[in-house]
């Protein structure tokens, strides 16, 4: 097993990547610490992980909520004595086109998708620095690198995430750390629901492989990357599109 004992908190880990993330993880042997904004989501999830015998924690925390993430990691420190991987997963999207985006869909989304980041990672951050070593995965996109109609904000979010990952490995490689990020392509999860079937064959179209992906093929490169077969692997940004931007 891969992540045996590694302390592993993944954010968004309620549904859709982070929700597969965290089950393979259990699989790896890794503790999982289960981070969702709804606690029922949360429970349910938890539930799941500890189905596949691993240890788990759940905490219902909304990443934007800089008191609650700094209470969660120092629990989590506090219960298992060292965190080992911190999965940046949580997201969520408030598309429109520049001339109709309010401030408040503009505000939402860099408030979770960057600024949560910044806030999860900064609190796992003392504990990986004094332990020396640590893995740190932010969650991109395709969109983070190529931009998208009507994603001003997800789009900047994205490639702000980048910015981090990038700046990061440089800080903390020295200290042990790696950090790496991940831009998945299409994928099958409760964030293309709103989307009408047309639109979601036309998505398919794009990509070489012809399908979406799936939840469990993110969470495979996430797995790896966490372990220490990724040793060597700081600062990428790696793109799991099933090829649509060939």
């Amino acid at each position: 097993m891969r992540l045996k004992n590694k302390v592993s908190i993944i954010t968004g880990a309620a549904q859709g990547i982070g929700l597969a993330t965290a089950l393979k993880f259990a699989e790896e042997g890794a503790t999982v610490i289960v981070c969702d904004m709804k606690p029922a989501g949360v429970d349910a999830a938890l539930a799941m992980v500890r189905a596949r015998g691993a240890q788990a924690q759940g905490y219902a925390v909304n990443v934007t909520d800089r008191a609650a993430i700094d209470a969660m990691v120092a629990a989590v420190k506090d219960h298992y004595g060292h965190i080992d991987v911190l999965v940046n997963n949580a997201g969520i999207t408030k598309d429109a086109r520049l001339q109709k985006m309010t401030l408040e869909q503009f505000d939402a989304v860099i408030d979770v998708n960057l600024r949560g980041v910044f806030h999860a990672s900064q609190a796992v951050l003392p504990t990986m620095v004094a332990q020396g070593s640590g893995v740190i995965l932010n969650a991109s996109s395709v969109v983070g690198i190529y931009g998208n109609f009507g994603q001003t904000n997800y789009a900047a979010s994205k490639f702000g995430v980048i910015g981090f990952t990038k700046t990061w490995s440089r800080e903390l490689g020295p200290k042990g750390i790696r950090v790496n990020a991940v831009a998945p392509g299409f994928v099958e999860t409760p964030i293309l629901a709103t989307i009408p079937d047309k639109v979601l064959q036309q998505m398919r179209e794009q990509v070489p492989l012809h399908r979406l992906g799936k939840p469990e093929e993110i969470a495979n490169v996430y797995a790896f990357l966490a372990s220490d077969e990724a040793s060597y692997v700081n600062g990428a940004v790696i793109e799991v599109s099933g090829g649509m931007t060939v």
